[in-house]
């Protein structure tokens, strides 16, 4: 467990020094990336979450989506039992912001997504391997939710973000592959 306190606690660090330039710069290469995939083309509804620095813009994915009449899906976390549920966006004003700064849907403002409604999960991480595996930020909500999930799991990382390997628990689901500013890893 040190060990992924260790990774997650150094790739924030660096991240954190990234100017606001170069973090839009290298977040667009991500997002045209991410739009020319097979996946993206595809994919009818997107489960993402809605980032923040210094996590891969997801602003304008969100809109990408709708401007493309893709269905959007955020998470919601209920920390009293460690779950989470999507809901559909259809737009920001249905955000909330609640603990640690983090925004979610507003429940009465937007409609419960069915986990098998979701064609395309964006999976956000701290660190990632070239095997698919993440350290997320720790509560272990997507390991949770994505049992027996069967769309397609996507992670957008920093090429800063990658490690040769993490270490991994019988829980750990990878994804099936990860796209940073430098490239495609499947």
């Amino acid at each position: 467990m040190l060990a992924k306190k260790e990774m997650r606690s150094k790739i924030k660090n660096a991240l954190e020094v990234m100017t606001e330039e170069r973090y839009e710069e290298k977040s667009n290469a991500i997002h045209n990336r991410l739009f020319q995939t097979d996946s993206w083309e595809k994919a009818t509804t997107i489960g993402v979450t809605i980032s923040r620095f210094p996590e891969v813009s997801t602003k304008e994915i969100i809109e990408k989506a709708w401007e493309q009449k893709k269905r959007v899906a955020v998470p919601k976390c209920y920390p009293r039992d460690n779950s989470m549920r999507f809901f559909y966006l259809t737009s920001f004003s249905e955000l909330e912001t609640v603990y640690f700064g983090l925004q979610e849907p507003i429940e009465n403002e937007t409609v419960y997504c069915e986990k098998d409604s979701i064609d395309l999960m964006l999976v956000p991480g701290v660190v990632f391997d070239n095997r698919g595996y993440r350290i997320g930020h720790g509560g272990g909500y997507y390991d949770r939710y994505l049992e027996g999930f069967t769309g397609e799991k996507v992670s957008l990382a920093f090429q800063e973000q990658l490690v040769a390997s993490v270490p991994t628990e019988n829980h750990d689901i990878p994804v099936e592959f990860i796209i940073t500013d430098e490239g495609l890893y499947a």
